[in-house]
């Protein structure tokens, strides 16, 4: 059976009026299935298959072949207007109230995010206080596929501009959404639902910075949380950045939008000092998340064999990343990560040559921006779509500079050695970082010229004479 079979049409030889809207689908097939769930929910006779309770714990399969059909059909305005005006969200706050049945949990939230992308079903929903609540409770479900329906019905809401704000506070209400979530991104291996819970925190975090500030500082409570029979369950100590890190983890490989979203919610952390604070001051002193982080930029993201073209697909999630990395790399030089960053362990080098090639490829996409602009001189949209590109670009090349500069003027003797050595630093990609960092970051760059004229007294003389301004005066 289809997980949401074709919906069913008004036959010819229906009464005229009997269509919803300006749809082929029956007003009376609607009735009757919308009056079939009340029945199931509340039953006039004890079903034999219901469990011990008393409640259905699974469908059968005519009921939930319909009941998927109202869910194809409620993605249509027309249909969506009929259920609201048949008071459908209250039939539904009585399945997730009394049904122990997963699948039909799922279906009925499925249904209402379909009902909340139309902007007046979705302000109705979204002030119903009571439906509110019972909404937010079902982040505690213990099904993977109600968690996602819940998880899109509640970005729904918060991409809303009307109704965002009643989301948020509602949210910053009930600590248990907090925990639920963490115990989601820390525990769940369901990629889609860890992508659409990412993308949820991501919207609130960027809508309200007390709210993410409140998540910051908490973790020092015990709350109740997911559990399989509704009977309360202690929930571990959650503290937000291992649980980002860890649906960062899960989703790297399946998933690069999901990706994207979590790097993006790292570095809204970093906006604020007590978000800094908490990636740096982890128990491993931020070596988890540097790790992450550094590992993605050196081993997966712009590599060299990978086209240029490819720093514009990559580049929201490698300026995301960059901003994390150059926040923590200047967040004092007391943290472990840093004390380390200067030996072999860190593999310091292939950072710099990373951030480099990013440069070199950026560079490369400048001159390809600059012909097509050209060519589509003419078309207004094309030229929109330019710039944005090249705006997108000029954040993450800003981002790359200033962690580059930081890195340069950190480098030892022995660093520049090893980076030489390795083909990380030569003539080519030294001339191309001070391209790009003179003349704002010119001390930094001239810190490293120093340092680079007792490694390889020949490449700095060269690059004093391709950049007049470095030499030195005496």
């Amino acid at each position: 059976m289809d997980r949401n079979p074709s919906p069913p049409c008004s036959d010819a030889e229906e009464e005229e009026g009997d269509a919803v809207g300006n749809t082929v689908y029956s007003k009376h097939w609607l009735f009757s299935v919308l009056t079939r769930l009340i029945e199931v929910i509340a039953p006039a006779e004890p079903d034999p298959a219901a469990s011990p309770e008393g409640a259905r714990t699974e469908l059968d399969e005519e009921m939930e072949n319909d009941i998927c059909k109202v869910w194809d059909m409620s993605m249509d305005e027309d249909v969506a207007l009929f259920l609201q005006e048949f008071n459908a969200p209250d039939i539904f706050m009585g399945v997730f109230a009394k049904s122990k049945c997963p699948r039909l949990t799922e279906i009925c939230v499925g249904i209402l995010g379909n009902m909340a992308c139309f902007q007046d079903i979705c302000m109705s929903i979204s002030k119903d206080e009571n439906l509110g609540q019972v909404l937010l409770q079902r982040l505690c479900d213990s099904d993977s596929p109600t968690l996602l329906e819940t998880s899109r019905l509640l970005l729904t809401c918060l991409s809303q501009p009307e109704v965002a704000n009643v989301w948020v506070e509602r949210i910053r209400e009930n600590p248990s959404v907090y925990d639920c979530v963490c115990f989601i991104m820390s525990s769940s291996t369901n990629v889609d639902l860890l992508v659409k819970v990412g993308e949820v925190v991501d919207k609130l975090f960027d809508l309200d910075e007390e709210l993410m500030l409140n998540w910051i500082k908490n973790g020092t409570c015990q709350s109740v949380g997911p559990s399989v029979d509704d009977s309360p369950e202690e929930l571990p100590d959650f503290k937000i950045v291992p649980c980002i890190l860890e649906a960062a983890k899960q989703v790297r490989s399946d998933n690069p939008e999901g990706l994207d979203v979590y790097m993006h919610i790292l570095q809204l952390l970093t906006t604020v000092d007590e978000g800094i604070q908490a990636i740096v001051q982890a128990p491993d002193g931020g070596k988890e998340t540097w790790s992450l982080l550094y590992d993605l930029v050196c081993q997966e993201l712009c590599q060299p064999d990978d086209p240029p073209i490819i720093v514009q697909e990559q580049k929201t999630v490698l300026a995301s990343i960059l901003s994390v990395l150059s926040a923590m790399f200047a967040s004092q030089t007391e943290q472990e990560y840093t004390r380390m960053r200067k030996s072999k362990k860190m593999l310091y080098m292939p950072l710099i040559g990373s951030l480099i090639r990013i440069l070199q490829y950026m560079e490369g996409c400048g001159k390809r921006a600059v012909d097509n602009s050209k060519e589509s001189e003419q078309e207004e949209t094309g030229r929109t779509e330019i710039n944005e590109e090249d705006f997108h670009l000029k954040i993450l090349k800003d981002i790359c500079c200033e962690l580059l500069s930081n890195m340069l003027q950190e480098l030892t003797k022995e660093n520049t050695l090893e980076g030489l050595h390795q083909g990380h630093l030569n003539e080519q990609t030294c001339s191309c970082a001070f391209q790009n960092l003179l003349p704002l970051y010119f001390a930094s760059v001239e810190s490293f010229l120093e340092v680079l004229r007792e490694a390889d007294q020949t490449l700095a003389d060269n690059l004093e004479k391709r950049f007049p301004s470095l030499k030195v005066h005496t």
